[in-house]
């Protein structure tokens, strides 16, 4: 009667037999059980309870009040107990933390489920060779607490092996805590790193915890660490070393114990060599290095992509589209994807949005993939989708990257026949020779002929 005024719809039973088939009948919130019942007392209701319905809280009444029955009550995995007379106030407040715990832990579960759903590894699409020893290695270093560096250009997903790892780790159901370390200015990125006390610096109008404190037990994944200045390289490297920092304006050491995954599209040896990137900090990084493959390295894996996305925007977009014809999807195989897995997704959406099903052709793609606009200029057409990032780049490095890949699809087109690949990129055949070497693109195999 008390309960049923609470609110709470309430079974009876007459006795610990009947009790336990109607938990496995009905899966009730919460179980409240005497320690004296006829056929089966409270320990053994709450044994054979817990044997089949693990979170399910059990709270056993006792007019004994002795210790060692609460103590065994409480071992096998009562949530808690009360004495006799009972006092309902006090069985209320047990009786909705009990329900509400129980409600936590099934909605942590029911995350949990989610997230190893969405980061899974088989969700990382690929079949192709070089993304089954990505797959490998994930799962080889998930279950370790071992500092990972994802290498690999902008769009092959970085972040979401970083996810995954986290996903499949013992940390997963702490934090993972994401850092673009591009997008910050060395002072507000210490901030954001490792926190800050009220007054530090102007604008400080009151304590901040840093990334670091907040990802205490779980993952921290720095995105472009390679941008990262000098000194803040220094203060992270005593950080990996260490366990421990100091907020900015702060005395106080905090100890954290936190794992490190890294992430670069830059070419770290190079940064080595121009005294760009420490070197104490980058062995400490890179344990273990994912590199990620670029998707023009593994073409085969375009069509299971372009399915996947099609099934993920068909859901988010309420479409019905059934796939991509031959024509286009032969298209799709052919572009070089200078952007990757990203430029792929925003490649597909675009089509969805503004076609109807149900099969995507040659005439929904932009004319980057399909090339039919004769009249554009190559080069205007090469930086079309050229844009700033609203965070900056590093100008120097960017157009060697953009140099290097160019020369890299010149020497393929050729099949590493350099005079031609010259002419294509229109430079002298010493030119090509000294930019391949300095690209590290000089050991392309000669094609046929003499050059």
């Amino acid at each position: 009667m008390f309960f049923e005024e609470d609110g709470f719809s309430v079974m009876q039973a007459e006795n610990g037999e009947e009790a336990l088939k109607k938990v496995n009948v009905s899966r009730p919130d919460l179980v409240i059980c005497d320690m004296r019942m006829p056929r089966m007392n409270g320990i053994e209701l709450l044994r054979r309870v817990k044997a089949t319905h693990t979170d399910l809280p059990v709270i056993i009444m006792t007019a004994y009040g002795e210790v060692k029955t609460a103590v065994e009550a409480m071992r096998l995995g009562a949530e808690n107990y009360v004495t006799k007379p009972l006092d309902m106030e006090e069985l209320r407040i047990l009786a909705s933390r009990a329900i509400e715990k129980r409600s936590l832990i099934q909605e942590n579960l029911q995350l949990r489920a989610e997230l190893d759903s969405r980061f899974q590894v088989s969700t990382i699409v690929g079949q192709s060779s070089k993304m089954d020893e990505v797959f490998r290695l994930i799962e080889q270093v998930a279950a370790t607490n071992t500092t990972v560096l994802v290498t690999g250009e902008s769009g092959t997903g970085k972040e979401l092996v970083a996810r995954a790892i986290h996903a499949k780790s013992l940390r997963s159901s702490r934090p993972f805590v994401v850092v673009n370390c591009a997008a910050l200015s060395e002072h507000l990125l210490e901030s954001e790193l490792f926190g800050h006390v009220k007054g530090a610096f102007t604008g400080a109008h009151s304590d901040r915890r840093g990334r670091f404190e907040l990802a205490d037990g779980g993952t921290l994944f720095l995105d472009e660490l390679a941008l990262m200045s000098i000194p803040l390289q220094g203060k992270l490297l005593r950080v990996l070393q260490e366990r421990e920092f100091e907020a900015v304006g702060s005395m106080e050491t905090i100890k954290v114990d936190v794992r490190i995954i890294g992430a670069t599209n830059k070419n770290l040896e190079r940064l080595l060599e121009d005294k760009a990137f420490r070197e104490d900090l980058y062995y400490r990084l890179n344990v273990v290095e994912i590199h990620l493959p670029p998707l023009r390295e593994r073409k085969e894996d375009i069509p299971l992509l372009v399915e996947h996305c099609m099934a993920d925007f068909n859901r988010e977009l309420g479409k019905s589209f059934k796939g991509v014809s031959d024509d286009g999807m032969k298209l799709l195989i052919e572009y070089d994807w200078p952007g990757n897995v990203r430029e792929l997704e925003n490649v597909i959406e675009r089509a969805m949005v503004l076609g109807k099903p149900d099969v995507l052709g040659i005439d929904n793609f932009p004319s980057q993939i399909t090339r039919l606009d004769e009249d554009i200029d190559p080069t205007q057409e090469l930086f079309r989708s050229l844009e700033l990032p609203d965070e900056g780049l590093l100008l120097t490095e960017t157009v060697e990257e953009i140099e290097r890949r160019l020369i890299r699809q010149a020497l393929e087109r050729t099949n590493g026949n350099k005079t031609k690949a010259a002419g294509m990129l229109g430079v002298t055949r010493k030119i090509m020779r000294y930019k391949a070497e300095k690209y590290g693109l000089d050991d392309y195999p000669e094609g046929d002929g003499k050059e």
